[in-house]
C-alpha cells in the first residue's frame, strides 16, 4: 500500500496524519478495542526490533524533538521493561534474541567475517512456534546468514521477505538497492518492490497475517531502519531541518517517524481484523542509537559497553492476556527472556534439549512476583575474529554495573555512569568478577569452531558466496568495497555437502550486474588482474582471465567434509585481492 494510500485510511479510523506523515491518535480513541478473545486460543505474537533506535530515540521517553505518537501511544498500553538490555550491536542481539541464549555461546559475535552465522545446531524462535503448529513469517532485516544451513527459510520461518547482509545495500544484498523500489528476497529469490523499505516489510507482514488471522502465528519485524545509510523520504526530513537539526540527525529522526507510521497502520489492522485482543504485540530496538541527539540520560552509543550502548525500549502489549498494560517492570531483563517467557505465554512446546540463559518473566508481568531475585546478567561487543576476555564488558545487577572488569558504577545513584568508585566497593567488584569468569568459562567453550556455510547441499545447488563473510581482519563486505576494489582477502569456512564434481564461478561482481571482472562502474575502479586462483581442500589452481571475463570458471572433484576456500585476483604488478563473488555449483 502506498504512503498516500495508507493516510487517507488512517484519517478514516480516526487517526491524525500531519503533511509530514506524522501520524497520532485522535482524542477518544486511544483505548484498546473491546473485543473478547476466543476461548481456548492460544495468542499470536508481532515482534517488531527496529536497527540502531536507541532508548532515548522515543518521545515518551523524554526526546523533546522527535515524534513518535504511535509508539508512545503503544507505550501508554504496555507493560515496560524499564532495564532491559540487549547486545551493543546487531547480529549479536538478534542471535540471543531467537535463541534464548547468549549471543556468544550460539556462534554469534559480531555482524561480518562469519562470525554472524547462527550455529546450525542452535534451536531459534521460528523453530518452536513451528513446532508448535504456528505459521511463522519474517519481515526485514536477519543478519544471522545468507546461505543454508542460516537462511531464515532454514530456520524455522515458513515465509521469508529479507534484504541480505546486515543492511540494504551492503554486499550480500542485491546490487544497487538503496531502501527505495528495491530487490529482496522473497522466499529465496530476488523480487522487486515498490516503495520504500520499511513500508515494504509492515505491508508484507500485514499480509501475512491477514492471510493467517484465523490461525497463530507469530510474525517477526526487524526493521533495517534506521540503520544507516539515513535515507528516506524529504516530507520525513523536513520537520526537522526545521526545527534546526542537523541533516543526518534530521534524518535519522524521519526514518524512526515513518517507522511510528508503520506502528500505526499495523496496530489499526490488527484491530480492525479482531486480532488485538489475542494478540502478543512487542516494540524493541536491537542496541543504542546510532544517530540520536538525546541519550536519555545514559552514557555510550552503538557500540559501547556502558548503558548507553545496550539498554533498549521494550514495550509488551496483549490486551486479552490478563497482564494489564501501562506500567513498568524496572527488575533487570533481556532480550534472552523473551523466548523462553513467550514459550510459557503461548503454552509452546519447549525444546528439550535446549539449556536457555533467560528467565520466564511472566510473575513480572502478571504483578504476581512477591519477592524477584536479583540476577546477573553480562554483555560484551567483541567485533572480532576470536573474543578476547573483559573486551568492552559490563557484569550487570538491578544495582551495580562493572565495566571492562575494573570499573564500578552505582546505576541508581548514578544513571550517567560518571563516577567509577570500585575503589570503595573492592568486595563487590570481586563478586561481580567471579560471575564473569564463571560465565566466560562456559560460553567460551566452542569459541575455535567455525560455523561453516554448506555448500553442494539440494537445499541451496547452486550457492553464492560473498566476501562479507570472509575470516579476514577487513573483509570486504560493502558493495562500496567491491566498487571501488579493495584489495583484501580472506578465506570462507566451508563444508562440503557430499563428494563429487564442483563448479567455481570466481566474480569481481555478482550476476544482476555482469559486467566484466575488470570493469570499473558507477565512479570506482578497474582492478587490472590478470590471474584467478581457486584454493579449496587439497586443490590450488590457477587459470589466466581472459579479456572481458564476467567470471573465471573452475572445475575440481571434491570431498565430503569441513574445509577452507580461499580465491585470489591477481594484477601484474603482484597486486592481488579476493573474489568478492563465488558461485558454487555440485554438478
Amino acid at each position: 500500500m502506498s504512503n498516500q494510500t495508507r493516510r487517507e485510511f488512517l484519517k478514516t479510523a480516526g487517526f491524525v496524519v500531519t503533511s509530514a506523515g506524522m501520524v497520532s491518535i485522535l482524542p477518544g480513541c486511544a483505548g484498546i478495542s473491546q473485543g473478547m478473545r476466543p476461548q481456548g486460543k492460544r495468542p499470536n505474537v508481532v515482534l517488531v526490533i527496529t536497527d540502531d533506535q536507541g532508548y532515548g530515540d522515543i518521545a515518551c521517553h523524554g526526546n523533546p524533538v522527535i515524534q513518535t505518537p504511535n509508539l508512545d501511544r503503544l507505550h501508554s498500553q504496555s507493560i515496560r521493561l524499564t532495564d532491559f538490555h540487549v547486545d551493543p550491536t546487531c547480529s549479536p542481539t538478534r542471535s540471543a534474541l531467537m535463541t534464548g541464549r547468549y549471543s556468544s555461546r550460539t556462534g554469534v559475535w559480531h555482524t561480518i567475517m562469519g562470525r554472524s552465522l547462527l550455529c546450525k545446531d542452535e534451536v531459534t524462535m521460528a523453530d518452536v512456534f513451528s513446532a508448535s503448529g504456528y505459521r511463522t513469517g519474517i519481515f526485514g532485516k536477519w543478519h544471522l546468514g545468507d546461505n543454508y544451513p542460516f537462511r531464515p527459510q532454514d530456520r524455522g520461518f515458513g515465509e521469508v521477505l529479507i534484504h541480505g547482509g546486515g543492511g540494504v545495500g551492503q554486499g550480500p544484498d542485491y546490487w544497487g538497492n538503496d531502501y527505495f523500489d528495491d530487490t529482496y528476497f522473497h522466499n529465496g529469490k530476488p523480487e522487486k518492490f515498490g516503495g520504500y523499505c520499511t513500508d515494504v516489510w509492515f505491508d508484507g507482514a500485514i499480509e501475512f497475517i491477514e492471510a493467517n488471522k484465523d490461525r497463530p502465528f507469530f510474525c517477526y519485524i526487524p526493521t533495517n531502519a534506521p540503520h544507516g545509510p539515513y535515507n528516506i523520504a524529504d516530507e520525513y526530513i523536513k520537520p526537522y531541518l526545521d526545527k534546526g537539526l542537523p541533516e543526518k540527525q534530521a534524518r535519522f529522526y524521519g526514518m524512526i517517524t515513518n517507522i511510528d507510521d508503520n506502528m500505526a497502520w499495523l496496530m489499526h489492522r490488527l484491530g480492525e481484523l479482531g486480532l488485538e485482543e489475542n494478540t502478543i504485540l512487542i516494540f524493541m530496538t536491537d542496541n543504542g542509537t546510532s544517530g540520536g541527539g538525546y541519550s536519555a540520560g545514559m552514557r555510550g552509543k552503538k557500540g559501547s559497553e556502558y548503558d548507553g550502548g545496550h539498554r533498549v525500549p521494550c514495550f509488551i502489549r496483549w490486551p486479552g492476556g490478563g497482564i494489564g498494560g501501562g506500567r513498568d517492570i524496572d527488575q533487570l531483563a533481556a532480550h534472552i527472556d523473551l523466548l523462553p517467557t513467550l514459550i510459557k505465554l503461548c503454552g509452546l512446546k519447549k525444546p528439550g534439549a535446549v539449556k536457555f540463559d533467560g528467565a520466564i518473566l511472566l510473575p513480572l508481568l502478571t504483578g504476581e512476583a512477591k519477592d524477584w531475585p536479583d540476577r546477573t546478567l553480562l554483555v560484551h561487543s567483541q567485533r572480532i575474529e576470536h573474543p578476547e576476555k573483559w573486551r568492552k564488558s559490563a557484569v550487570m545487577t538491578e544495582r551495580w554495573r562493572l565495566v571492562n572488569g575494573k570499573e564500578l558504577y552505582d546505576i541508581k545513584a548514578d544513571p550517567a555512569q560518571k563516577n567509577d568508585i570500585a575503589g570503595k566497593h573492592s568486595n563487590i567488584v570481586e563478586k561481580l568478577r567471579e560471575a564473569y569468569e564463571d560465565w566466560w568459562a562456559d560460553i567460551s567453550k566452542r569459541f575455535d569452531e567455525y560455523c561453516e556455510i554448506i555448500i553442494g547441499s539440494n537445499e541451496e545447488n547452486p550457492c553464492r558466496l560473498m566476501s562479507h563473510e570472509w575470516h579476514s581482519p577487513n573483509p570486504a563486505w560493502s558493495q562500496w568495497a567491491v566498487r571501488n576494489g579493495s584489495k583484501a582477502n580472506g578465506f570462507w569456512a566451508v563444508e562440503v555437502a557430499r563428494g563429487g564434481t564442483y563448479e567455481f564461478g570466481l566474480r569481481r561482481w555478482p550476476t544482476e550486474v555482469d559486467k566484466p571482472i575488470n570493469a570499473a562502474i558507477a565512479g570506482g575502479k578497474a582492478i587490472g588482474a590478470t590471474k584467478a586462483r581457486l584454493k579449496i581442500a587439497d586443490v590450488d589452481t590457477t587459470k589466466p582471465i581472459p579479456k572481458d571475463a564476467h567470471a573465471v570458471t573452475f572445475r575440481v572433484q571434491l570431498k565430503a567434509g569441513k574445509t577452507r576456500l580461499q580465491t585470489w585476483f591477481t594484477d601484474e604488478a603482484g597486486g592481488s585481492r579476493g573474489a568478492y563473488y563465488v558461485y558454487v555449483k555440485r554438478l
